[in-house]
């Protein structure tokens, strides 16, 4: 599957830079009028020209957003909505609010990242479910709960679907509606056996202590900053069969301004199987 974010800047996006415009149009202006040499700041013509030039960077700063608006890696929100609409996908409810709450609740969606992955997915989905990729559409698409999915054939006809549930483990009901979106007689190719399990933790913590360079607290963001960032790593990891190296903890600790990191645990990679992933129980980043 492609991965969007890699994908080379559109060329239909045009850089904005207000002051090449203006001074095209200046120039236009005096070509038209050699007369004109009163360039002042407090002058009419240039604050038409400024005003000119400002609405013109507006309109093609609204060229570029209805641009990117139409392309799957930068859609948002309802135009997301619309994007996948064409491949037949649709935003699922993760929870229904409820109105007569103090205070009142409202739904909670899928969000944008997980709606535009199912969406590239959708093509799998056209072939059943007998590719991996098949099996992993109809299965995310089957809850916005299910966070991961991970696909393993012990023998042949017979499929395993791990399932990672936004919250850890997926429970007995997520498991359930799962399973029954896979033996759907449109979705289940007959020669196969569908089974659904859940994932479970592979628990470990972090503790590392972070030396500043003079000054480098306030550059790298200081110890709030390293957990934000470890915060990030961790969810991007999360993964059935996934890692977590310690390789990747330090890089998101040792930034500018560190000067050295020690970290104390874990002592070796996280290596998961499948049917496991990365759980992180704790965060500890102290001076040493």
């Amino acid at each position: 599957m492609i991965d969007l974010p890699q994908l080379p800047p559109p060329q239909v996006v045009e850089a904005l830079d207000y002051e090449a415009i203006y001074a095209a149009k200046l120039s236009r202006f005096q070509a038209l009028y050699p007369q004109y040499t009163a360039v002042l700041e407090s002058d009419m013509v240039v604050k038409l020209l400024e005003l000119s030039a400002y609405d013109e960077l507006m309109g093609r700063a609204r060229i570029n957003d209805a641009a990117t608006a139409s392309m799957l890696a930068y859609a948002r929100g309802d135009d997301l909505d619309h994007r996948a609409a064409d491949f037949g996908v649709s935003r699922l409810l993760v929870q229904r609010g409820d109105p007569d709450a103090e205070p009142p609740t409202d739904d909670v969606w899928e969000d944008d990242e997980r709606l535009r992955y199912r969406t590239q997915m959708a093509p799998e989905g056209l072939a059943v479910a007998g590719p991996r990729g098949a099996y992993r559409y109809h299965a995310l698409s089957a809850s916005a709960e299910v966070e991961d999915v991970e696909i393993e054939t012990p023998e042949p006809g017979r499929v395993r679907v791990w399932l990672l549930a936004r919250d850890g483990v997926a429970g007995p009901a997520l498991l359930g509606a799962v399973e029954a979106a896979l033996n759907a007689e449109n979705v289940r190719p007959l020669c196969d056996t569908v089974e659904v399990a859940a994932a479970q933790p592979r628990p470990y913590a972090i503790v590392a202590s972070i030396v500043y360079q003079p000054g480098g607290e306030a550059v790298s963001g200081g110890l709030a900053g390293a957990r934000k960032r470890l915060a990030e790593v961790q969810a991007k990891r999360r993964k059935i069969g996934g890692s977590m190296p310690r390789s990747a903890i330090s890089a998101a600790l040792h930034v500018a301004g560190v000067d050295r990191v020690n970290i104390v645990s874990p002592a070796e990679d996280v290596m998961c199987q499948v049917g496991q992933y990365p759980d992180c129980a704790s965060v500890e980043v102290t001076p040493p």
